[in-house]
């Protein structure tokens, strides 16, 4: 994946946020981490049209974000519609899930991510 340039405070803020992982961050990260699930690369804490996404999978341009209790607030929520909006301009697909789904139930948000990946059903 060719390297977009980026400000260096974009480059350091993505790498602090890899060093101070949330409890659901770290849960889905041992899922996609070194190809686990299906063989999807996954990179984390990614910085992508001047945003930081919480996971990407370049290979199928794929974003999984994980948002907290905060993500309800309405501003919030609009302002993620915008990043959404702006990534799939891009061609990215973006998926959001609670952090309490990914907490309690990890075996169904990777399948949700198989199947938008298009890898269900093979092996």
């Amino acid at each position: 994946m060719p390297h977009t340039p980026l400000p260096p405070q974009n480059r350091l803020h993505a790498r602090s946020m890899r060093k101070a992982m949330t409890d659901a961050e770290l849960t889905l990260w041992n899922a996609l981490r070194a190809h686990r699930l299906m063989g999807l690369g996954f990179r984390r804490q990614l910085p992508i049209a001047g945003y930081t996404v919480d996971f990407a999978c370049p290979q199928k341009k794929l974003i999984v974000e994980l948002d907290g209790s905060q993500h309800a607030d309405a501003d919030l929520a609009a302002a993620d519609a915008s990043r959404t909006k702006r990534l799939e301009q891009d061609g990215w697909t973006v998926l959001r899930f609670w952090n309490d789904d990914v907490i309690r139930d990890i075996d169904n948000v990777c399948q949700h991510i198989i199947i938008v990946a298009g890898l269900a059903g093979t092996s």
